[in-house]
């Protein structure tokens, strides 16, 4: 029993020391989602669209009463002493109390500011520029999830690749393997197939650290922890040809509506800086009692006159030394060169769009002639082996068919990578990168 119940523990703390790690199957929408929820861009994105919302309720908050309490208790060591004339007589007075002390509450009312109106509508625009901000960052990290799991599939694909030639070329080097031993061929052939087999076994190891890393890439770039294992799912490149002939709409992209977005911030800047030289008025009120006495305001003798007032307090800009001039003009170049950048971010948007459209056609073409070739190369490699096996060809020919066949292979996971990327680039001209999310 008592055995029983160590083996039982034993088992558990081995357990418990090292634990298997589940691998997760992660499919490109998954990857985007889980993206958009812990990446650092995003969770910073939207704390930007939360603070715009304070930045709103800061400016508000000018437009609204301001109510304020003050006190002050003070106790004259030397009471200060006015002199005067009388009959002709210097004689001096004491003026106060040993003890003052006023307690006020005041409020000031905005009836009329420029500066503090522009600036609420510019606070609003600002959350609305935070909102674009924020789009265009979610956009940005799909478009680049996409890219990096797209490049693992074809490291997949060509790792695949790479284990289909050895399979080949290690069952090949078995029969000749026991050709050798039988007398019917060469030790030569046998060692150039050896190499063969240790080069392709070489390159698997070396494709196996490339997808790691490029796992690892991933894993960073949807905010995911290295410790956790993934892994694609079975599925291959879809081709669609009538993607090219999608439209782009340069007017919604994020980017576009980002920088129109600035410049409206900016005129609103300057519409900020024109409001500083119109007049300001206010309107002002308290109320309060101003004590004074000969002892302690709590419990001596002490008094507690009540005190008024409201008016009206106007400010008038009359000469700022031209420095409100200066800010305005200052303003007014933000908007220029927000401008012509947004010019430039439309004539590069056009610039990605049309070289999308190129890549995809010309992918179209190549995957489908690599297509055609994998094939042919694989009736080579198939015919090549009969003839070998009948002593119709050399090894040499056979090791060559092989590498057309893995070299076809590879063009095409080439091409197919290359395609994926230029869809990726059409869809985000279409405005629709978000739409991968739901596929």
């Amino acid at each position: 029993m008592g055995f029983k119940y160590l083996s039982v523990l034993a088992l558990g703390l081995l357990l418990q020391a090292d634990p298997i790690q589940a691998q997760e199957t992660l499919t490109l929408q998954e990857a985007i989602k889980y993206a958009l929820q812990h990446k650092a861009e995003a969770k910073t994105a939207k704390l930007d669209v939360e603070n715009a919302q304070y930045q709103i309720d800061e400016v508000r908050a000018g437009a609204l009463p301001q109510v304020n309490a003050s006190g002050t208790l003070k106790y004259n060591i030397i009471i200060p002493e006015m002199a005067f004339v009388m009959d002709g007589e210097l004689l001096t007075m004491q003026m106060g109390l040993p003890w003052n002390s006023t307690a006020v509450v005041s409020l000031n009312q905005q009836l009329f500011n420029q500066s503090l109106f522009t600036g609420l509508k510019a606070a609003r625009t600002t959350r609305e520029f935070y909102q674009l901000n924020a789009q265009l960052t979610d956009e940005q990290l799909i478009e680049n999830v996409s890219n990096a799991y797209y490049d693992i599939f074809q490291t997949q694909l060509q790792l695949q690749t790479i284990q289909n030639n050895l399979d080949n070329t290690s069952k090949t080097q078995k029969i000749i393997d026991g050709m050798v031993a039988a007398g019917l061929a060469k030790k030569i052939d046998l060692d150039r197939l050896s190499v063969a087999v240790n080069n392709l076994e070489s390159q698997k190891q070396q494709m196996k650290s490339a997808l790691q890393l490029k796992e690892n890439a991933l894993k960073f770039a949807i905010g995911m922890p290295m410790e956790v294992g993934i892994e694609l799912p079975e599925e291959t490149f879809e081709v669609n040809p009538a993607i090219s002939l999608l439209t782009n709409d340069i007017e919604n992209r994020s980017e576009v509506l980002l920088s129109e977005k600035q410049i409206e911030l900016y005129e609103l800047s300057k519409k900020v800086e024109k409001a500083s030289l119109y007049p300001t008025l206010s309107l002002g009120t308290d109320f309060g009692f101003n004590g004074f006495g000969q002892g302690f305001p709590i419990g001596g003798d002490f008094m507690w006159p009540k005190t008024s007032s409201i008016g009206l307090n106007l400010s008038i800009p009359i000469f700022t030394g031209g420095a409100a001039r200066a800010r305005i003009n200052q303003a007014d170049i933000d908007i220029r060169k927000a401008r012509t950048v947004l010019e430039d971010t439309k004539l590069g948007i056009s610039l990605a769009n049309e070289n999308a459209k190129t890549q995809i056609r010309n992918s179209l073409l190549t995957v489908d002639a690599n297509r055609r070739n994998v094939s042919l190369a694989k009736e080579v490699l198939s015919d090549t082996q009969n003839n070998y096996n009948n002593g119709l060809a050399t090894l040499t020919d056979l090791l060559d068919a092989e590498k057309a066949l893995a070299d076809a292979e590879t063009n095409l996971n080439t091409s197919l990578l290359d395609y994926k990327l230029a869809e990726i680039q059409l869809i985000k001209a279409k405005g629709n990168l978000k739409t991968l999310i739901n596929e």
